[in-house]
């Protein structure tokens, strides 16, 4: 699957939020204005994993699933004080998992951190959600804590966590 990661425009969310509300249960996923909130907070950026074109148009019918949905996936993620990253959502398209989206769009995001001045990075998924745990456990991710009835459905979540800045050379 061919796609390319852009910075979100403005005219993206209804489709993002469209997105989250398929990606998630209805009591883990983010109303409306929670996602806008969390894309417009000092230090966020949301990048979008958008299907590639064809002959420049990325509706063109050799491509009938772009026609509805040209955007694969987003991550949403924010450089924090004390040199700390956030992943507040990461959400693919069923047809496009397990093609590489998420895990370029998480690539993109750390390296965004990174230049940002992150020196790690964190987030929450829920733990019964044992497919973001093994990908998560894939892209170096650790648990750092579990929170008790993160969620409002009363789903415990953990805390994972991953240095974006390699080790100081031993001495």
């Amino acid at each position: 699957m061919q796609f390319s990661i852009r910075d979100s425009r403005r005219d993206d969310f209804e489709q993002l939020w469209r997105i989250d509300q398929r990606c998630f249960p209805p009591e883990i996923s983010y109303s409306r204005l929670e996602l806008a909130v969390y894309m417009r907070r000092s230090g966020s950026f949301t990048l979008v994993a958008e299907a590639a074109a064809n002959n420049g148009n990325p509706r063109s019918s050799a491509h009938p699933a772009s026609v509805e949905e040209p955007i694969l996936g987003f991550i949403v993620a924010q450089a924090q004080r004390r040199g700390t990253g956030h992943i507040i959502t990461i959400d693919v398209i069923d047809r496009a998992r397990r093609s590489g989206v998420g895990s370029e769009l998480l690539t993109a995001a750390e390296e965004r951190l990174r230049t940002a001045g992150c020196r790690n990075v964190h987030l929450e998924t829920a733990v019964d959600n044992v497919p973001a745990l093994a990908f998560y456990k894939r892209h170096g991710y650790n648990l750092e804590k579990t929170t008790p009835r993160y969620y409002s459905n009363g789903v415990d979540a953990f805390m994972l966590k991953k240095d974006l800045l390699p080790p100081p050379p031993a001495s």
